[in-house]
Order: structure tokens, then C-alpha cells, then sequence
């Protein structure tokens, strides 16, 4: 069969990022929305896929992406989506069913989550009730819908395996909630691809919402202490407290895990009641083949194969977090008659500038910032305190980044390979801010530049006292940062390596070419 004009929206998501290069390998044409292109750039596959600006809130954007489209994915939500998410997940589901319909697509299709038998909708969590409403919409809608359903998905940077992960890893001794006895069906991402995939060529006549779940039904006690055993961790202690709501227990997560409380609560709230599969219709349609779905045990060794390699190609922190700052760097005249505070250092290297960029690109995650640690780390500790992301998103991969990364609670914004990293704040701030670092060659061989601008474009009289409370301590960090990158440039390790950009990611062919799948691995 021929492959099929595709739509996938969210695709800088999780999910997102991992289905368009499985589509691609399944012979099918892609086109991705996206609110900002750009943080797609950088993906091993950009060059096989369209990639359009427009916003899933707006008709007049939707309806130009889904022209000539016979298929759409629709995966946004709003997971940790702030006040009014509820309305706003229902507007842009029906503008998209009633846009699809207007382009003669063919089938819509939907992930959401899977919902506790016999509790009513009242009942559910306001993120489960809110993404089981966008299912109902589209099936109600008039262009044929497949709504898959999903508990727990564990694959290498999904926020699920991450909370699992830090929870298991951190905690020899964990005084949990009582929801860790509430039993769910946790699904392989590989087999969230594969259903969505297949959904693609279902009959016209299927209008229908399917469990999907791997074979194992478990606690979420139980899976702490699988993962542990998977992991070859000493055996873990688990206490349960019956007053830990889950209010409460966001808090508990976001002080020992690096997702925020305002994902993890959503997270929390959907394991209140059990999920388990009611059914396996999707088999008719999807057949799933041998050793398929993926048992619980086997998905954690393959996620965590992939943690250790450092080949995650999406993580739970790829899309943007709600209510931080997402204006590109201002420029002239845009905010002429503004503040713009600029904090500026500059250097000389006595290293290539290929030596000086490998410690740029490095930056942050386990390889830190290279000054005062503390005031890093007490930062982290006074956002996630706010309800901010915090520092411990760490990095998706230890060497290489790309547009759109997160990086701890700074976002790639823009990167030119070998020259500028630009780095746009997450943090809980009032105002917005940005700190760039540049390689720059000399003239004489073997010699750089290192250059670094801290800029902050205060939000009302807040943010100019927030700037000038904190500016006595630039001289520590910033200048302390400046003078370590150099130094640490210069080290022999550094300097060793050629000068040239890095490789590829492994994995990740010359010619940009997504690699081909390997059964053994975590998608």
C-alpha cells in the first residue's frame, strides 16, 4: 500500500518526536505543527518532514496544516496546563474535528488516558476527565476517530519512567502514599508507536475508542520494586501513609524527582484509581506481533539501556512547560524604550575554539555550570519551592543538544554548531531572561574567545529589584562560570579531541537520516 499524507501536532512532545520518524519508516509523508518550528530544526529526521507554524487553538492555522491531509494525529493536551485548561482542551478539539472535516481527512487519531471502570467522570482527576472529553469529542465528530487509551507509559525519558526511576533509585527507604497499592496496566512506548501507526490504515468504518496496555497488571509498589530488581538495586522499604493526598504527594515528588509538581501532580491524581484494560479490540485491527506487547520488565530494561547510553530521543521535558517564558530573545526596535539588564563577560582561551565549544555544548546537567554550585543548586531548590521546573531536568543527551532541549531550567533556543549556545530561562522569574555563550575564533592557531552575555528583560518594579538584589553576586557566578569554561577548555582532555564539529549521535547516520530501528532497543 502507498504511504498516506500524515498530520502529527505536538510533535516537539514525547510522543510526538518519536512518532514521526516511525510514520516516515512505515512509508508515510509527514507534516508537523508546531507553535515554533524551530525547536524541530535539529531532529535526526526534519529534513524527511514538513514542518508548519500554527497553533492548535487557531482554526485558520489548522485548516492550512490539515490541506491534503488524510490522516491527523491530534496529541496536545494540557498536562500541567495552568487555570482554564479544561476549556481550552475542548475548543481546540472541536476546532480540529471540525477543521479535519472541512479537508477531507480520513481519520483522526487520539491518544489519551485510560480511565478507572465504574468511577464517574465527576470523580476522575480534572487532567483524566478533561483528556477523556477531547476522546468524546472526536468520536462524536464527523470524521471517523481511533482514541487510544493508555495508563502508565515506560520508555526512556517518559515523565512515568523518570517518576518511577528517581523515586526507586533515591529512596532506600520510602514512606509513599496509598495510591502505590492501586493496581495499572503500564504499556511500552514501543507499543504506543506501533498501535498509533497501525491506526493509520484501519477501516473507514471504525470509529471506536481501545485500551491498550501491555500484559503485566501490577501495583505501583510493585513496580518501584521491579524496577529495583531490574535495575539490580538492593531491595527497597516502602511504607505506606494514608494522609499523603495527592496534592501532597506532587510535593513529595517534585522534591525527589525532576519533574515539577505541576506535572506531577496530574501524574499522581491518575493513579488514585486502578486502570486496567477492559478490553484488546485494538489487536483486530493493529495485529500485534510475536513477543508483542512488551512485558513491564523488559520495557524498564530497555528504557534504562537507553538511559545509559544516552540515546533518549524525546524526554517528558521536550515540550515547553506551562507558564514559562517562550518570547524569543527581544531585539531592536522591538523593545526600543524597554529594560534589557546585559551582564557581560569575555575572554581569551588558550585552546581551539572546537576544545572551548565541547565545554559549551556540555554544559549543565551532571557536567553543572561551572561556579558556585551552591547558589545553583539553592536557585533549583527556591523554583521548584514555587512551583517552577527546578534544576534537575538535567539533560537528554551528556554531549550534543539541540533546539528546544530543556537543560535543567534553561531551554535551547537557538544553537549554531561550533559558535553560540543560547539559552532561554524556565525559571519561576519576574521578568525574562537568556545567557549566551559564544566560541569565537583568534587569529593566532590554537587560540579562542570565549564570550557570555547574561541578559533579563524585567516584568514591572519586581523584576527590577529582583535584578538589582541579585547583581552583586554576578561577579561569583557569572564571572566564576566565564573563567571555569575557559580553564576547562583548556585542560589537555579537552583539547585532545579534533577541532572539528562533534559526530552525529550514535545512532544517528552522516547523511541526517533517521537510523533504523533496533528490536533489542527502546524506541
Amino acid at each position: 500500500m502507498t504511504g498516506m499524507n500524515c498530520l502529527v501536532t505536538g510533535a516537539t512532545g514525547y510522543i510526538g518526536g518519536r512518532l514521526v520518524p516511525e510514520l516516515l519508516a512505515a512509508g508515510h509523508r509527514v507534516r508537523c505543527l508546531a507553535r515554533s518550528p524551530e525547536k524541530l530544526r535539529d531532529h535526526p529526521w526534519a529534513g524527511q518532514a514538513e514542518i508548519v507554524r500554527g497553533d492548535a487553538t487557531d482554526p485558520q492555522s489548522v485548516a492550512e496544516a490539515l490541506d491534503g491531509i488524510e490522516v491527523a494525529y491530534y496529541l496536545v493536551h494540557a498536562l500541567g496546563g495552568g487555570s482554564g485548561f479544561e476549556e481550552r482542551d475542548r475548543a481546540a478539539a472541536r476546532i480540529f474535528a471540525e477543521q479535519a472535516h472541512s479537508a477531507g481527512v480520513r481519520r483522526i487519531v487520539y491518544l489519551g488516558g485510560l480511565t478507572p471502570a465504574g468511577i464517574p467522570v465527576r470523580e476522575l482527576s480534572p487532567h483524566l476527565r478533561s483528556r477523556a472529553e477531547v476522546g468524546e469529542i472526536l468520536l462524536a465528530g464527523p470524521v471517523p476517530a481511533t482514541v487510544l487509551r493508555a495508563a502508565v507509559i515506560i520508555g526512556s525519558g517518559s515523565a512515568s519512567f523518570e517518576m518511577l526511576r528517581y523515586l526507586t533509585e533515591r529512596l532506600p527507604v520510602m514512606v509513599t502514599p496509598s495510591w502505590v497499592g492501586t493496581r495499572c496496566q503500564p504499556i511500552a512506548v514501543r507499543d504506543v508507536l506501533r498501535y498509533l501507526v497501525g491506526s493509520a490504515t484501519m477501516a473507514p468504518e471504525v470509529n471506536q475508542a481501545f485500551d491498550i496496555g501491555g500484559p503485566d497488571v501490577v501495583t505501583y509498589e510493585e513496580m518501584m520494586r521491579r524496577y529495583a530488581a531490574v535495575a539490580e538495586l538492593p531491595h527497597r522499604l516502602i511504607l505506606r501513609v494514608p494522609m499523603l493526598t495527592p496534592g501532597l504527594s506532587s510535593h513529595w515528588i517534585g522534591l525527589v524527582t525532576p519533574v515539577p509538581r505541576a506535572l506531577a501532580r496530574p501524574l499522581a491524581e491518575s493513579l488514585r484509581h486502578e486502570v486496567v484494560c477492559a478490553e484488546h479490540d485494538i489487536a483486530r485491527h493493529v495485529p500485534d506481533p510475536p513477543g508483542a506487547p512488551v512485558g513491564f520488565d523488559q520495557a524498564l530494561s530497555l528504557a534504562l539501556r537507553r538511559v545509559r547510553e544516552a540515546e533518549v530521543t524525546t524526554r517528558w521535558s521536550s515540550a515547553s512547560v506551562p507558564g514559562a517564558p517562550s518570547d524569543p530573545l527581544p531585539t531592536d526596535p522591538d523593545w526600543a524604550g524597554g529594560s534589557l539588564y546585559t551582564d557581560r563577560r569575555e575572554m581569551a582561551v588558550e585552546a581551539s575554539p572546537g576544545a572551548l565549544w565541547r565545554v559549551v555544548e556540555g554544559i549543565g546537567g551532571e557536567n553543572g555550570w561551572y561556579s558556585f554550585p551552591l547558589a545553583w543548586s539553592v536557585r533549583g531548590w527556591l523554583d521548584r519551592l514555587v512551583g517552577g521546573v527546578g534544576i534537575r531536568r538535567g539533560r537528554r543527551d551528556a554531549t550534543r543538544l539541540r533546539v528546544g532541549d530543556a537543560l535543567d531550567f534553561w531551554r535551547v533556543e537557538e544553537i549554531e554548531p561550533g559558535r553560540l549556545l543560547r539559552l532561554r530561562a524556565e525559571m519561576r522569574l519576574p521578568g525574562l531572561a537568556w545567557l549566551e555563550m559564544y566560541a569565537d575564533p583568534c587569529p593566532e592557531p590554537g587560540r579562542a574567545r570565549y564570550r557570555q552575555r547574561a541578559l533579563f528583560h524585567p516584568h514591572g518594579l519586581l523584576g527590577h529589584v529582583y535584578w538589582w538584589s541579585v547583581s552583586p553576586f554576578h561577579a561569583v557566578v557569572f564571572g566564576g562560570m566565564a573563567r571555569n569554561i575557559a580553564r576547562a577548555a583548556e585542560r589537555p582532555a579537552a583539547s585532545d579531541a579534533p577541532a572539528s564539529a562533534a559526530a552525529p549521535a550514535a545512532g544517528v547516520p552522516h547523511d541526517n537520516r533517521p537510523a533504523q530501528p533496533d528490536p533489542e532497543r527502546d524506541p
